[in-house]
């Protein structure tokens, strides 16, 4: 889904010669539901909505598709009408088609909402009709985030995470999509959830901001499933080493914006020196 000719990774040698060619990218994760692209922050409006903005600067970067992540019913609503308000963009001379899209699904963290709802069976009853309905319209491509999050327990108590990521991947087994994972701390319990249905889930899908170990990286990949990396893939020199282990036809790009950018501070940061875009002759 992102299309790059190198590792990240790989090395730190300069940047290559200027040519005319110009990459073309899918960002396979970034949160544009977010009140920041509103310009509020934590309740205070910093400056006015930006997201048309946003979404210009990614197409003259030569990001072509965004996809918008659904982290729940609500927010994958709101993704859905972005993916409909951004069917076409017009910036002059051109006009770009299908730009975003969304994933729809309830993230392990907001699990609790199925417990606190009336009804959880109708719950999970309505998302199924909302990712059916969307992937039919062409706007959803893919189902979740769903997943386990054992570092936020806080969030959601282990066991609901447990109960619902089942529940959802029972959804996925009846939907035609790939799936859009998350997984922290917890490979263990992910990966027997997901194996026990690898032969009712053919398309498989990713495991997006991925922090795991390179043998659970390894684990995922010969199990057919995809590695999406972010700034938070590349906090550490460990992180830098599995990323740079991932076979290229599995690796997959995002920003999850507007977190999981490349900090400074990150053992990452310095792979992508020498590489900074240049405004004249990339068009």
């Amino acid at each position: 889904m992102a299309s790059t000719t190198t590792n990240p990774a790989s090395s730190a040698n300069p940047a290559p010669a200027h040519s005319s060619y110009k990459p073309r990218y899918i960002d396979i994760g970034i949160n544009l539901t977010d009140p920041v692209y509103t310009g509020l922050y934590h309740g205070t409006q910093r400056h006015p909505p930006d997201l048309p903005a946003v979404v210009s600067r990614a197409l003259d970067a030569g990001c072509k598709k965004l996809i918008v992540t659904g982290s729940d019913m609500a927010e994958s609503k709101k993704a859905i009408q972005l993916a409909k308000e951004y069917r076409t963009v017009l910036l002059p001379p051109r006009r770009f088609a299908g730009v975003i899209y969304t994933t729809v699904g309830v993230h392990p963290c907001s699990c609790s909402q199925f417990t606190t709802s009336l009804s959880p069976s109708t719950m999970l009853t309505e998302l199924h009709a909302l990712a059916l309905r969307a992937s039919q319209q062409g706007h959803c491509v893919a189902f979740g985030e769903i997943g386990l999050d054992y570092d936020r327990l806080s969030l959601c108590p282990k066991e609901t995470q447990l109960q619902y990521f089942a529940a959802q991947l029972d959804i996925a087994c009846s939907l035609s999509l790939p799936l859009f994972l998350h997984s922290r701390a917890a490979h263990v319990d992910f990966f027997r959830l997901l194996d026990a249905r690898k032969d009712k889930l053919p398309r498989r899908g990713v495991v997006h901001s991925f922090t795991g170990t390179q043998a659970e990286m390894l684990e995922l990949v010969a199990g057919g499933w995809y590695i999406g990396v972010n700034g938070c893939s590349l906090k550490s020199a460990e992180n830098v080493q599995v990323v740079r282990a991932i076979p290229l036809d599995r690796l997959m790009l995002e920003t999850d914006g507007p977190w999981c950018e490349i900090r400074a501070s990150h053992a990452g940061a310095g792979f992508v020196k020498g590489y900074e875009e240049e405004e004249e002759g990339w068009m």
